[in-house]
C-alpha cells in the first residue's frame, strides 16, 4: 500500500510567526506529529510519504504515486482539510481522515465524502482501519469506546520530516488534563486522566531524534505536561542524566497548568534538563470569570506570584487570555492589558471566547438557545464570538482589538520582554555551567541578528530602547542574552498580525452586527452555580 500523509493548511494565526521564522529561513513552527505517528502504528511494510501543505505544496508526482491519502488536522485546518478531501477524489483516490477535527465534527467530512473515518485514538482506531483495508472494505468509520494506554505507542517516524523547514520538532509524553475547564476540547478528546508514556519509551524518542541529527528546540506538546506529577518527575529524573550525556543538544517548552509555582522540585528538574520555556492557561485576572468557566486551579494562589516565581527560576513564561466570559464586566480587555504589563509576560495568546464542537461550554450554550449557528468556533484569534454573549459583542471586540493591539505595541513589547528576562536568575547547573550554547552561529544567524538590528535598532522608532535593552542584558543579565534576543524576534510577527486581528474582526463585527441586531444574554443565565460540572 502507498500511503500519502498530507497535513493542511494553517490559516494566518498567533502561531503561524511567518515574519520570524523567515529571519532564520524555517517555513513551520512545529512538525505534524500526529502523522508521523500515524505512519508508525501502521503497517511498516506499506510505503509512505509525507507532505506538510505549510512547507510545500503536493507533487504532482506524489499524487500520481499515492494509492491512498491520509489526512489529519484540527479545527482551524478545516477549509484546507475539506479541499484536500475533494481534490483527492477529483483524482480517484481513496482518502481516510483522523484528528482532533475529524473527532469532532465528523459529520463535516462526511459531507465531502472522505472515505474513511479514524477517529478517536488512533493506537485503538487504526488497527480497525487496518484490518477494514485487508478485508477489502472500501469505506468505514471507526471509534474507540475507551482511552488507549500511550505506552503502547510506536516511536514516530520523524525519519518522514524535512527537518530544515522546521524551528522546532515535536514530542508528546501525556495525554490528558485533570483540570475541569468549561471551554477546553482537550478533556473531551483525551478525558481527564492524563495518560503518560514511560520514561524510557520518551527517551527512545529523543534518542531517534538525536540519531537524524536534530539539534535545538523540542516542544513536549502535552496538554499539561505536569498533569501527572509524579510521572513527569520520573520522566525528568531519567531525562536530566540522558541530556547531561548527550552535552545539552536540546532545550525544552512546553505547557502547564499554573500549580507548577508551587512545586520547587519540578521547576528545578525542568531546568536540569533544560526547559526553557512553558505556556500557561491565565485566560483571565477577574476571579469570578475563573469560576464560572470553573478553571478553580487558577484561583488558588496569586496568578502573579506564581507566575514571578518560574520567571525567577529561569522560565520563560508564555500565556493564554481570553476575553468575553459569562458575567464579565466592562474593561477586560484593560485589566488582561495591565496584568501582561505588570507580570511581565512577553507572548500573551489573547483570543475571544469560542465555544468548541461538544465542549461543556458548547453543550450549555446549546440548551440555553445561545450559540450562533451562523458562525463556527474555530480558535482562531481573528474569529468572532460564536454565540451570543453577556454583554455587547460590539464592546468585547472592541475592548479585544484594544487590547491585543496595545500587548503588541512594539515599544511595550520591547520593554515588558525585558524585564522579563533580566527578572531571571539562572544558576549553574549541577556538575556543570550555565545553560550550554546548543549550536554554532551560522549565516543565517548572522542575518537574522542583523536584519533585528537594522529594523529594531535603526529604522523604528524602537531604536533607542532597542540598543540601551540590549547592552544592559548584556551587562546585568548575559546569561538569558541569546534567549532575550531570540525573544525579540517575535515582534516582526506581532507587528503585522495585529493589524490583521483588527481588520478581520472590525470586518465580521460589521457583518454580525447586520444579522444579529445587539442580542444580549441575561447575566442570570451564565452564573457559575449553571455551569454544569463535564465528565471525562
Amino acid at each position: 500500500m502507498r500511503v500519502l500523509l498530507i497535513y493542511p493548511l494553517f490559516p494566518k494565526s498567533f502561531w503561524s510567526f511567518e515574519k520570524t521564522l523567515s529571519l532564520i529561513d524555517k517555513k513551520a513552527l512545529l512538525p505534524p506529529l500526529g502523522l508521523v505517528t500515524v505512519a508508525a502504528i501502521l503497517p511498516q511494510e506499506w510505503e509512505f510519504r509525507l507532505i506538510d501543505r505549510n512547507i510545500e505544496a503536493v507533487p504532482e508526482s506524489d499524487w500520481d504515486w499515492a494509492e491512498m491519502v491520509i489526512l489529519s488536522g484540527m479545527i482551524v485546518q478545516k477549509e484546507d482539510m475539506l479541499d484536500l478531501v475533494r481534490e483527492s477524489h477529483r483524482r480517484g483516490k481513496r482518502v481516510a481522515v483522523g484528528g482532533p477535527f475529524a473527532t469532532s465534527v465528523p459529520e463535516d467530512l462526511q459531507a465531502v465524502g472522505a472515505d474513511y473515518l479514524i477517529l478517536d485514538e488512533g493506537e485503538i482506531t487504526l488497527p480497525m482501519f487496518i484490518e477494514a483495508i485487508e478485508r477489502g472494505e472500501k469505506s468505514g468509520v471507526f471509534r474507540a469506546t475507551g482511552k488507549p494506554a500511550v505506552t503502547d505507542t510506536p516511536v514516530p517516524r520523524f525519519d518522514l520530516l524535512k527537518f530544515p523547514a522546521y524551528d522546532n520538532m515535536s514530542v508528546q509524553f501525556s495525554r490528558g488534563c485533570p483540570f475541569q475547564c468549561e471551554f477546553c476540547d482537550i478533556i473531551v478528546l483525551y478525558g481527564r486522566k492524563p495518560r503518560t508514556k514511560t520514561p524510557e519509551q520518551l527517551i527512545g524518542e529523543l534518542d531517534r531524534l538525536f540519531e537524524l541529527g536534530w539539534r535545538g528546540s523540542i516542544f513536549m506538546v502535552d496538554d499539561n505536561f505536569i498533569g501527572n506529577k509524579r510521572n513527569v518527575k520520573l520522566l525528568l529524573a531519567e531525562l536530566r542524566h540522558w541530556i547531561a550525556e548527550k552535552d545539552y543538544p536540546f532545550n525544552f517548552t512546553t505547557e502547564a497548568s499554573v500549580d507548577l509555582a508551587q512545586d520547587e522540585e519540578l521547576m528545578d528538574l525542568m531546568i536540569e534538563c533544560n526547559f526553557t520555556s512553558v505556556f500557561l492557561g491565565i485566560e483571565t485576572p477577574d476571579e469570578e470569570s475563573l469560576k464560572v468557566t470553573k478553571k478553580f486551579q487558577n484561583t488558588r494562589d496569586s496568578l502573579s506570584e506564581s507566575i514571578d516565581t518560574m520567571s525567577e527560576k529561569g522560565l520563560r513564561i508564555m500565556a493564554g487570555f481570553i476575553i468575553g466570559f459569562d458575567g464579565e464586566k466592562s474593561g477586560a480587555g484593560d485589566r488582561i492589558t495591565r496584568f501582561v504589563e505588570k507580570t511581565n509576560i512577553p507572548i500573551a495568546l489573547f483570543s475571544m471566547l469560542q465555544a468548541l464542537p461538544n465542549t461543556a461550554l458548547w453543550h450549555r450554550l446549546e440548551k440555553e438557545g445561545r450559540l450562533l449557528k451562523d458562525q463556527e468556533g474555530t480558535g482562531n484569534q481573528t474569529s468572532l464570538m460564536n454565540y451570543v454573549p453577556t454583554r455587547p459583542i460590539d464592546e468585547i471586540a472592541n475592548e479585544y482589538v484594544e487590547a491585543f493591539c496595545n500587548i503588541y505595541d512594539p515599544q511595550k513589547y520591547l520593554d515588558r520582554t525585558f524585564r522579563h528576562f533580566m527578572s531571571m536568575n539562572i544558576r549553574p547547573r549541577k556538575g556543570g555551567s550555565g545553560t550550554k550554547s546548543f549550536k554554532k552561529v551560522s549565516w543565517v544567524d548572522i542575518r537574522a541578528i542583523s536584519t533585528l538590528a537594522w529594523r529594531q535598532g535603526v529604522v523604528r522608532n524602537t531604536r533607542w530602547k532597542f540598543w540601551i535593552n540590549l547592552f544592559r542584558m548584556i551587562q546585568k543579565n548575559p546569561k538569558v542574552f541569546t534567549r532575550y534576543l531570540i525573544a525579540t524576534a517575535f515582534i516582526e510577527h506581532f507587528m503585522e498580525y495585529r493589524q490583521i486581528v483588527r481588520n478581520e474582526i472590525e470586518s465580521q463585527l460589521a457583518v454580525h452586527l447586520q444579522n444579529h441586531p445587539r442580542v444580549v444574554q441575561p447575566v442570570e443565565a451564565a452564573s457559575a452555580e449553571q455551569v454544569p460540572a463535564k465528565t471525562a
